[in-house]
């Protein structure tokens, strides 16, 4: 661990890594409970579009994606309640945004290998500068995810009740929403949009199937969050293996172990 650190992207890579890591520990297990999964799923492909078209237009990849993908966010936040029961319109856009992110590199007369770096990510590139975005991004959501856990979770589980006590399912769910889509921002940079699924969804789904409680659960997808994010940068460290394929090997593996200690129901 010491030769590891001892290199500046080294280090870049721990501290980008656990950032993404500890917001998408958080963020997936609402998105599960939340039944969002897709949604998840979707808002990562449609920030290919964004980091393709700051490529185009001279920006960092990070801040192209992420404008897009809380602007997707907000669209899917429109559907309101329904996002579980649409996954057939955010396919719809999913598929044009893919497109639009295809186009934008074609048109892009820059290095190639760009291309890579979006799809499966580049933790050992991260810039300063993108370091400094990405925590001001964690911090912000991390804030905003400690004034509306309750509510969220909540609503999350009873959105009939939760109305009727005055919380706007709407409001909460457009938050989150936007949260999650600075997560998936983060969580791409570690394993790219293709495998962005594996970490924000991830250690969440292993969480929940060894605990019980709410915020038990919450912690364990932290901790199995950063752990694995650690180890795939050790293991690539020493095989010279891409990271995002050891996360998310390590992911399966993990899960896999889990199922043998899933137990059910979770309280708050």
């Amino acid at each position: 661990m010491i030769n590891i650190l001892s290199y500046d992207f080294m280090q870049h890579a721990f501290i980008a890594g656990t950032m993404a890591a500890i917001l998408a520990g958080i963020v997936g297990y609402f998105a599960i409970i939340r039944h969002l999964a897709f949604a998840a799923h979707a808002l990562g492909h449609i920030g290919f579009a964004g980091a393709a078209g700051a490529l185009l237009f001279g920006m960092t990849p990070i801040v192209g994606q992420f404008i897009l993908t809380v602007f997707a966010a907000f669209g899917i936040s429109l559907l309101g309640e329904r996002i579980s029961k649409s996954d057939m319109a955010i396919g719809i856009i999913l598929s044009f945004c893919l497109g639009l992110g295809t186009l934008f590199l074609y048109l892009y007369h820059g290095f190639a290998g760009q291309a890579s770096v979006i799809l499966f990510g580049n933790l050992l590139g991260v810039s300063n500068q993108d370091l400094k975005l990405m925590f001001w991004l964690m911090l912000i959501s991390l804030i905003a995810l400690s004034f509306i856990s309750r509510p969220l979770f909540f609503s999350s589980l009873e959105p009939e009740l939760a109305e009727a006590k005055g919380i706007s399912p709407f409001t909460i769910g457009l938050f989150f929403i936007v949260i999650m889509a600075i997560a998936v921002t983060l969580a791409s940079q570690v394993v790219g949009v293709i495998l962005v699924f594996t970490l924000l969804v991830g250690p969440a789904a292993i969480a929940i199937q060894c605990t019980r409680y709410f915020w038990s659960g919450m912690i364990v997808s932290v901790l199995i969050s950063i752990g694995i994010v650690w180890l795939g940068i050790s293991l690539s460290y020493f095989t010279d293996w891409p990271i995002s394929f050891w996360i998310s090997a390590l992911t399966f593996v993990f899960y896999l172990l889990s199922k043998k200690l899933s137990k059910d129901n979770l309280v708050y």
